[in-house]
């Protein structure tokens, strides 16, 4: 009887194309806070932590009258009637999973909060794919620290060493790898050079298929 492989994805930046879409839906809620372009974050330096993480230092920067939960809860419903309206599937993300799914144990590792999560896999049925699902804050600490790929694993009933992450982000990759995983890095936000640290660094949905599926 074959084994099956265990992989996990990422999502922001993996499966759905939303990394500016975070972005402007952050800028706008500044911008309706009053603070325009004088919010003093680098957004790149987000990608692929947590949006409490964001809020944390513009909170201790700005200290708005707002609670973390309101600022949060703003920024949600601003994304996710982004992403329901241009619903940014990767192009090649819904053909790879149909391919991985018969010979692989599925989960899904995000910095997104759960509600953003469902949204996006309630899009051309991916939550089917997808039995264990983890999100930040369903841990104690974010990427790059192991735990979130951790959990996923133990959900999943796999060792860490068997299993293989799909990231897109420099922290996504140092959290899989501090996790004892081997890491799939997909070109989608980063150039080549800078995931160089992972196992495999891929342009594709179609290469991550040659790698993971059965030969």
């Amino acid at each position: 009887m074959e084994m099956l492989r265990t992989v996990i994805f990422d999502m922001d930046g993996v499966i759905v194309d939303s990394e500016p879409l975070h972005e402007k839906a952050f800028l706008e809620v500044m911008h309706d806070l009053g603070y325009g372009q004088n919010h003093g974050l680098d957004f790149d330096s987000y990608v692929g932590r947590s949006d409490f993480e964001l809020w944390e230092d513009f909170i201790a920067k700005h200290k708005p009258p707002q609670a973390m939960e309101e600022l949060m809860a703003m920024k949600r419903r601003r994304v996710i009637e982004v992403v329901q309206e241009l619903q940014p599937i990767f192009a090649g993300l819904p053909e790879l999973l149909e391919k991985l799914a018969p010979h692989c144990r599925l989960g899904l590792a995000s910095g997104s909060e759960r509600a953003f999560i469902e949204t996006v896999l309630s899009l051309k049925g991916l939550r089917r794919f997808f039995p264990v699902i983890v999100s930040a804050a369903e841990v104690a600490h974010g990427k790059p620290a192991p735990d979130i790929f951790l959990r996923a694993a133990e959900l999943l009933g796999a060792m860490p060493k068997d299993c293989w992450v799909v990231e897109d982000s420099k922290p996504g990759v140092s959290s899989a790898l501090a996790a004892g995983m081997k890491v799939v890095a997909i070109t989608n936000t980063h150039p080549a050079d800078e995931l160089r640290d992972a196992t495999h660094v891929v342009e594709t949905y179609e290469e991550i298929g040659r790698l993971l599926l059965p030969s």
